[in-house]
């Protein structure tokens, strides 16, 4: 492996660690991102961190300040407001595309994702509070195959930032959340309208769960200021 393409590596390895960690909630929101020693952490160099660092901050996952050097994006409940609207218009415009679009293998793809999904618990049985690594995964799996049939790029593109900034919020929220609700119910009203290719009712579906699942986790967030993490 030569020096660029060694270079190349430790800056995806850098991304995916650190967007993985920031996601999931094991990085939390305004926590100092040092570059010396996350390059020792790591076993990259410092310039793996800075180019991981600079992709990061283009997904809004992390912030820059001069002389302050990175860290992690804050949260705010105006910040997620702000997401949930925005998220339910991009997924209500990749749903109707895809929708229109999606062929026999798309249906295929949906089906299956949503079938690994609800034959998986939400939480984890060890520990009720955290939520569960196989749901998490067949949920993002779930949610990506249903918009997987539009054509559009660049609304499948800002899906995707939408979706992972939603999910660290889920799973920073997930240990104060007490409401419950069904998601699988959800779901699968979810699949019947993208299979009966009902534009509206698919896009009606996903704005109401959208907007609960948001909710919730202003609920959460109310309940537990960033201030107080």
């Amino acid at each position: 492996m030569n020096e660029k393409t060694k270079g190349m590596s430790q800056t995806r390895q850098v991304f995916t660690e650190l967007r993985t960690a920031i996601v999931g909630g094991r990085l939390l929101p305004g926590s100092k991102l040092n570059i010396a020693a996350l390059a020792e952490e790591l076993d990259v160099s410092a310039g793996a961190v800075r180019e991981g660092l600079a992709m990061l901050e283009a997904e809004a996952l992390v912030v820059s300040e001069p002389a302050r050097g990175f860290r992690v994006s804050p949260i705010s409940q105006t910040d997620l407001e702000d997401l949930v609207k925005a998220r339910i218009e991009i997924e209500k415009l990749c749903l109707a595309e895809a929708i229109r679009h999606g062929d026999l293998a798309w249906e295929g793809s949906v089906v299956s994702a949503h079938h690994r999904l609800s034959r998986l618990a939400e939480r984890d049985a060890a520990m009720p509070t955290v939520l569960s690594t196989e749901w998490t995964d067949s949920h993002a799996e779930f949610h990506n195959a249903l918009v997987a049939g539009c054509p559009n790029g660049w609304l499948l593109r800002m899906h995707q930032m939408l979706y992972q900034q939603s999910e660290r919020y889920r799973q920073l929220s997930a240990p104060l959340s007490k409401e419950s609700r069904d998601v699988g119910a959800e779901h699968q009203a979810l699949l019947d309208a993208v299979l009966n290719r009902d534009i509206l009712a698919a896009q009606t579906l996903i704005a109401e769960h959208l907007r609960t699942t948001g909710r919730l986790l202003m609920a959460s967030l109310k309940a537990n200021p960033p201030a107080e993490r």
